[in-house]
């Protein structure tokens, strides 16, 4: 008896461990790229610079393991450029970043006039991986609701319609993995379902979009204050043509008909009507008069069209450097690899 009530013990304790190793299996399997991630992240060493940026973006556990699963390197040098060759796509023309081999990769932007330009591209790269991370059944179902979601935003926000018109050649789910990261760090309002679907890699993503606006603003302003300029110094050149070209007819008239005052009073037509002789003397000098005040107001506006000339030069001149800054093909050759003997 006793040994009978042993054998059925040990019968179930070894149905109860399969059970538990088919169960851990299941589990290990269900779950294999967060614990690739988690054993990914503890094995990466990240450099001060990417610590720095991973408090300064704010993620979530999840988030934060993504992250450093992804190896993300902050490169200011042409090594930068060899790692995102493959991307054929850019915003405004430049490479910031890419998620390219499972690894992120960003180029390091100093200027502190575009300060923030590194943490939205760090965010942008790290929903591309969590993108990449969704099964397919996810990323179809999401992409479905990303493409409904932008033909709304789209038709109110031409700004995001251009914004996503360089992705316009990639396929379906190509276009709404670009979608995914592109609303979560550049869009502010976006509804409950999409902020809870980013809750999971990002504490404070209002936070993202404020680096965005910030360091975008710079640019919109200039392109807005350049525009400006150009529409001010347009009209005004043409009210200057303009008033120029009858200028020059009324200073031909007014010597014309001086000319021919000074033949008259040479003729003595003056000599029984010298009331008249002073009368039309005084129009020629108000005549004068108001020719010279024109032709000051001339050169105020020549001058003054200038000045906004010299403002659009400056603007341009600015916005070019700016752009260099954001321009990694002119980034210094990498550093030489050094051995230690």
């Amino acid at each position: 008896m006793g040994s009978s009530v042993r054998r059925v013990i040990a019968r179930v304790l070894t149905v109860g461990v399969l059970l538990a190793i088919i169960v851990g299996a299941v589990f290990a399997y269900m779950n294999r790229q967060t614990i690739r991630d988690h054993f990914d992240a503890q094995n990466f060493n990240a450099s001060n610079e990417i610590v720095a940026l991973i408090d300064r973006i704010d993620l979530t556990a999840t988030g934060e393991r993504v992250f450093l699963a992804s190896a993300p390197t902050l490169d200011a040098s042409q090594n930068f450029n060899a790692q995102c060759a493959k991307v054929d796509h850019s915003e405004e023309g430049h490479v910031l970043g890419c998620y390219s081999g499972g690894r992120i990769h960003l180029f390091e932007v100093t200027d502190e006039r575009l300060n923030g330009i590194i943490e939205v591209t760090a965010v942008h790269e790290l929903l591309h991986a969590a993108f990449a991370r969704l099964g397919d059944d996810q990323r179809s179902e999401l992409a479905d609701k990303l493409y409904a979601l932008y033909e709304e935003l789209a038709a109110e926000n031409p700004v995001l319609e251009e914004r996503m018109s360089v992705y316009a050649g990639l396929s379906r789910i190509a276009f709404a993995n670009e979608l995914h990261s592109v609303l979560g760090t550049e869009v502010a309002d976006l509804p409950d379902w999409l902020e809870q679907h980013y809750s999971e890699w990002l504490n404070d993503r209002a936070s993202i979009v404020t680096y965005f606006e910030s360091y975008h603003a710079i640019f919109d302003e200039l392109k807005q204050r350049a525009s400006e300029l150009q529409s001010l110094m347009a009209a005004l050149r043409e009210d200057v043509e303009h008033r120029s070209a009858v200028y020059d007819d009324e200073v031909q008239q007014f010597y014309a008909d001086w000319e021919n005052f000074v033949q008259r009073n040479e003729a003595f037509e003056f000599s029984d009507n010298p009331d008249e002789f002073y009368r039309l003397r005084d129009e020629f000098y108000e005549r004068r008069d108001a020719l010279g005040a024109e032709m000051r107001s001339l050169n105020a506006d020549i001058e003054r069209y200038e000045q906004m000339r010299a403002e659009l030069l400056e603007l341009s001149e600015l916005n070019h450097e700016l752009e260099q800054q954001l321009d990694s093909g002119l980034a210094p050759p990498a550093p030489a690899p050094t051995q230690e003997v």
